[in-house]
């Protein structure tokens, strides 16, 4: 909740407990709230757990993201499961990149489910929702793909560029595959057969900071 109230997010509700009024009164004297008993933000949210605050926000338009000088963006190609797409927002976050394109068919930033498993990361990290086959046709700068059979990720990648994950029951659709130029993949040691994509997102991430 903290990072919502220090984020460019327009709060127009704002329902807190005393104990959270009295912890962080110093954050919240520009923004209007209702001091409320943990049983009615029960009542009023989704979560069971939440017995600390509760705000009714304004969503952000979904505004073109471009590549800016040397970074890195991901693209998400049908990556629908809420609780993957939460936290590869806040695997995001951890590593300093801060755009995400979305096919349309990702999940919405705003399920409940992503806004809890970004643990406030999506204040920081913006998303686009389009045609990603139509933005990637567009782009002058590498595009990684992630693929079963591509090439080993421990290798030295450009200095900017994009990252396509796709769904873990389909991978990359064959119209995203058309605007990838070079494969890439996480060399597999045991059996397992797959990745969770939150998982391999984090893993490639990682190797992309080592290796720039």
């Amino acid at each position: 909740m903290l990072e919502l109230l220090n984020s460019d997010y327009k709060i127009d509700s704002l329902y807190i407990t005393e104990s959270f009024h009295n912890l962080y009164v110093k954050s919240i004297t520009k923004t209007p709230f209702e001091v409320v008993g943990s049983k009615d933000l029960e009542r009023m949210g989704e979560f069971t757990s939440n017995d600390s605050a509760l705000a009714v926000v304004n969503m952000q338009d979904n505004k073109e993201l471009k590549l800016e000088g040397e970074e890195f963006i991901l693209a998400l190609d049908g990556v629908n499961d809420p609780g993957n797409l939460g936290t590869i927002i806040r695997i995001a976050d951890w590593y300093g990149i801060s755009k995400i394109i979305c096919s349309e068919n990702t999940a919405e930033v705003y399920n409940s489910k992503v806004i809890s498993a970004s643990m406030g990361s999506f204040t920081r990290v913006n998303l686009y929702y389009c045609s990603l086959a139509e933005y990637l046709s567009k782009v002058k700068t590498p595009v990684y793909g992630a693929e079963l059979q591509g090439q080993d990720i421990h290798k030295k990648f450009a200095s900017s560029g994009f990252i396509v994950l796709g769904s873990e029951a389909s991978g990359v659709t064959n119209e995203v595959q058309k605007f990838i130029t070079e494969k890439i993949t996480i060399p597999r040691y045991g059996k397992a057969e797959s990745l969770n994509v939150a998982v391999a997102t984090a893993i490639i991430c990682d190797n992309l900071k080592r290796t720039i």
